[in-house]
């Protein structure tokens, strides 16, 4: 079901790419260079692959990875994020959260505007709150949501006085986001996050995808509070998943 839901809304955004091999990024899903996209966000490979209890989350793109950021706007409200994730097939529950709760995605985000990492210290300058335009990562919950378009996702929001099963890291956000401190490496046109896992068989019986998007904060909490508002590019062009770890 979760499946066919996140395909139908790529497909109402209308978004798709060609399959073309890349010889210097192997294994998982390859994708054609569109010069339609933004180079830093044009993506040309993506996969998973595990050593031991850790899995590593690998997106390639045609220009150089991380190189664009949001512009700060100098208030919440209306504030962008940039990102680079991988929805996944694994379930909500096994990384902290209720049970069949959404689509579970690893995501590398920037936003200049706020931070939503209050237990780390990204930039090292003894302030926890002000880190928010460097890349970090989460996880978050996607659901479709029609207040964000039609056809669109938004991060799933927690209604209010409602108390969820939540990961240690929450970052106290009322938002089905956790931020678990992974710090992700930028490396020319690779970007890459080491995920460690207790029970590493649910990363390596998933499936995944890899996806680069624009976020916006909208105007009210619940409006909802995080919206996918801007597909750059979908490594398979229709995010049915057909990634398949270490393969």
């Amino acid at each position: 079901m979760i499946r066919s839901t996140i395909a139908a809304a790529a497909l109402l955004a209308s978004v798709s790419l060609p399959v073309l091999a890349h010889d210097h990024h192997s294994d998982g899903l390859k994708s054609a260079e569109s010069p339609a996209v933004l180079a830093p966000f044009d993506i040309i490979h993506t996969k998973i692959s595990t050593t031991g209890k850790v899995a590593t989350f690998h997106m390639a793109v045609s220009g150089k990875a991380g190189a664009s950021t949001p512009t700060a706007t100098g208030q919440l409200a209306g504030s962008d994020v940039f990102s680079y994730v991988w929805p996944t097939s694994i379930n909500s529950y096994d990384v902290g959260f209720e049970k069949d709760a959404g689509i579970l995605a690893l995501a590398v985000t920037a936003h200049p505007d706020f931070d939503d990492t209050p237990l780390f210290d990204e930039n090292g300058d003894g302030n926890r709150a002000n880190d928010g335009n460097l890349w970090h990562s989460h996880w978050v919950v996607l659901q479709p949501n029609d207040q964000c378009g039609k056809g669109a996702l938004g991060v799933v929001d927690i209604p209010e006085g409602q108390t969820p099963r939540l990961p240690k890291t929450w970052p106290g956000l009322p938002l089905l986001l956790d931020s678990p401190g992974w710090s992700p490496t930028f490396n020319g046109d690779t970007v890459e996050v080491r995920v460690p896992f207790d029970s590493i068989g649910v990363v390596e019986e998933a499936s995944f995808d890899g996806v680069t998007a624009g976020l916006r904060i909208n105007q009210s909490v619940h409006a909802p509070l995080l919206c996918v508002v801007n597909v750059m590019d979908i490594a398979s062009g229709d995010l049915s998943l057909p990634g398949k770890t270490n393969k």
